[in-house]
């Protein structure tokens, strides 16, 4: 009996141990997924994928890069000049840019142009003020005069006025020159004529200084 007893004993002490050592494979079975379910790496997020209208898939920077990059070509596109009758365009402003074929005498954003009547018949199709020089090569007030005028132009922030010197009775008249005298009946050398919309608003033979370019001038582009 008491054999049996030890037998007995041993069998439970066994099977007690066989559990706890199952019970342990099981604890460091659970801890070892835990610790790799938290250490793992992370996979990126990625970002929401949206369809162009072609099927092809692209992520949301992707479609803001692409939007930009539209707006920036509708830009570009607004802002090209396109070239009518001798007038160039701009589809943007929707103003008129004169392209000139005379010499540039003064000014920038106002220019001072050596007479050609194809540079004037388009100024004077425009709303801005054509400013009119006659002006003679042997005239001495002429000589003295006109550069002040170009210095006037030459400050000028507007574009809003176009000026040309026409050669009046010298060795540098051509006959559109003498049409256009005729026309305003210049009589005399240092004649101004200002026009605005293709009406005569000013004519004056007197002589001026700088100052008084500026005035006339600032005066009638703003009517």
């Amino acid at each position: 009996m008491i054999i049996n007893l030890q037998k007995t004993v041993r069998t439970g002490t066994q099977g007690f141990a066989m559990s706890l050592v199952v019970a342990l494979v099981a604890l460091v079975a659970v801890i070892g997924g835990i610790s790799y379910f938290v250490t793992r790496p992370q996979a990126p997020v990625q970002d929401e994928v949206m369809i162009k209208p072609e099927g092809a898939t692209m992520s949301q920077g992707d479609a803001m890069m692409e939007k930009k990059e539209g707006d920036a070509a509708m830009d570009r596109k607004e802002e090209v000049m396109v070239k009518d009758g001798g007038v160039m365009t701009d589809a943007k402003a929707e103003e008129p840019m004169m392209k000139y074929s005379g010499v540039v005498l003064a000014g920038t954003s106002a220019p001072l142009l050596d007479f050609t009547k194809g540079d004037y018949d388009a100024a004077i199709k425009t709303d801005k003020l054509v400013a009119l020089y006659f002006f003679a090569n042997w005239c001495p007030i002429c000589r003295a005069e006109f550069p002040l005028m170009q210095e006037a132009f030459n400050g000028l922030q507007t574009d809003q006025v176009i000026g040309f010197r026409v050669n009046f009775n010298d060795s540098d008249t051509d006959a559109d020159e003498k049409n256009l005298a005729r026309e305003f009946g210049v009589a005399y050398q240092h004649t101004k004529v200002f026009l605005k919309n293709g009406q005569r608003v000013l004519k004056s033979p007197e002589q001026w200084p700088k100052d008084r370019y500026l005035k006339e001038i600032n005066t009638y582009i703003s009517q």
